[in-house]
């Protein structure tokens, strides 16, 4: 194992791995997350690409081509003479124990099993032969880790860390990988030896998210306006079609995932349950609700819950980044071309766009926020808001609703100099929040908080109402 120094962030997986190596017991790791995250690329650097056994499922095969996959791989890491091919996953796993068995160094024994959800082919035995595995033997042993990942999330949820028969209870560690924050995806920029100024970095964040297969495309000799339109929107871009490549290796009813996030990408703002049903067609059954709980264990949408705490209010929005671009700018093929992004320069639509993207990204940094705002340690639970009065309505990017009688009541602006408040945005910023309060009859005090990119110009209007602020400085702490 080396010093991890090659890692970027992933501080609290690090730890975490070595806490399970340390431990007095034989540890059943999975790992999972959505697709290009860099789970496998964690694992491998960690070990410093070196196990005890290791695999990879093979994507659409049938179970005598995994068989085959398992069995020549063992071939290729052991010295045990294998008589026969495996004819199941019970002989195959059997082959796996008898090899650890002649490995005879101190320490964990490390067996890594990449894309396990591929290995459960139709009518195999692999669940059975992995639970035999683990429970007959493994356990009965301290010396033992072995990590399963996957990026079909809802298949690592579902099937195997909520197992219902023998594995039931039987994973002992859990890790989820998350994208990086603008602070990690800073530092991965940095380590390419790209010197992007953090405007640009957002503005590359808000294309592609913090996933570092992405990010490790960015050339650093280019801008962030040039990276952006060299991978999308060129003839041969390494991203322009990955959204092909996206749902449909992670889902098998794919056409519904796409629905679910096509129609979530019209409304920037979200949507409740029933709306989606309105507008996708689907209907409000067992499929729906399982479609979108995939969706958010992998990342791509995340659910808010009302001020009110009521089920039935929660709204659901596009949280990927990519996915969120691809429906706007790449799929109609409307902007596709020599220059097309280039040529969207402080274009209204993209102006636009980025607003209201903008807003994602301070969603997804809410930490970051409270940190500024000096209130880390205070309970809260954040949301955006949509409401009205009789004569007016109101929508609200992002509160903090806090537990010490304090809601943050937040307007975030993407601007490319200091933003500044005059008489008429002013009398919005007030009507606005006189409905919120009017119409949910709080009695809390709420502050005003602006975050924009390069701070808010001070003024008699700004003076007025503004009680907090935070720039994008603050996001990437």
């Amino acid at each position: 194992m080396q010093d991890n120094t090659s890692i970027i962030g992933r501080k609290k997986e690090i730890q975490q791995l070595d806490d399970i190596l340390n431990s007095k017991k034989s540890e059943f790791l999975t790992v999972y997350g959505r697709r290009r995250v860099g789970k496998t690329f964690l694992i491998r650097e960690y070990f410093d690409y070196t196990f005890d056994f290791q695999i990879s499922g093979l994507a659409n095969a049938d179970t005598t081509q995994q068989l085959f996959n398992f069995e020549t791989a063992l071939r290729r890491q052991s010295n045990i003479v294998i008589d026969s091919p495996p004819r199941n996953w019970l002989m195959a796993f059997q082959l796996l124990i008898e090899h650890l068995e002649n490995r005879t160094h101190e320490g964990k024994k490390v067996v890594f099993i990449d894309e396990l959800p591929w290995f459960d082919t139709p009518a195999s035995d692999f669940m059975m032969g992995l639970e035999h595995f683990w429970n007959s033997w493994a356990t009965n042993r301290k010396d033992i880790l072995l990590i399963v990942c996957g990026s079909a999330a809802s298949w690592m949820i579902n099937v195997l860390i909520n197992h219902t028969g023998g594995l039931h209870n039987r994973i002992t560690q859990k890790m989820k990988i998350e994208p990086f924050n603008l602070r990690e995806t800073e530092d991965m920029l940095l380590a390419k030896n790209c010197v992007l100024d953090r405007y640009q970095i957002i503005q590359i964040y808000m294309v592609m998210g913090g996933i570092p297969y992405y990010l490790d495309a960015i050339k650093p000799h280019l801008s962030a306006v040039q990276n952006i339109q060299e991978l999308f929107f060129e003839k041969a871009g390494l991203l322009k079609n990955e959204f092909f490549n996206l749902y449909r290796s992670l889902f098998r009813r794919y056409e519904v995932y796409e629905k679910i996030v096509e129609v979530l990408s019209t409304k920037t703002e979200g949507l409740q349950r029933s709306d989606i049903v309105k507008v996708s067609g689907i209907a409000s059954g067992g499929t729906l609700t399982k479609a979108l709980a995939d969706l958010e264990e992998s990342g791509f949408i995340s659910s808010y819950v009302s001020l009110d705490n009521k089920q039935k209010n929660i709204v659901y929005r596009l949280s990927d980044f990519y996915t969120a671009f691809y429906f706007k700018f790449i799929k109609d093929g409307k902007y596709q071309g020599e220059n097309s992004w280039i040529n969207l320069l402080d274009h209204p639509v993209q102006r636009a766009w980025q607003g209201f993207t903008f807003e994602q990204i301070c969603i997804d940094h809410v930490c970051q926020i409270k940190k500024a705002l000096g209130i880390h340690g205070i309970q809260s639970h954040h949301a955006s808001w949509k409401g009205a009065t009789a004569e007016k309505s109101a929508q609200i990017d992002l509160l903090i609703d806090r537990r010490d009688q304090v809601i943050n009541l937040c307007e975030c602006k993407f601007s490319l100099d200091t933003f500044s408040i005059d008489k008429a945005y002013s009398e919005k910023l007030r009507s606005k929040i006189q409905v919120f309060k009017t119409a949910t009859k709080t009695q809390k005090a709420v502050f005003l908080t602006m975050i924009t990119t390069y701070g808010v110009e001070k003024n008699k209007y700004a003076n007025a109402l503004v009680q907090n602020e935070v720039t994008m400085d603050d996001l990437f702490v």
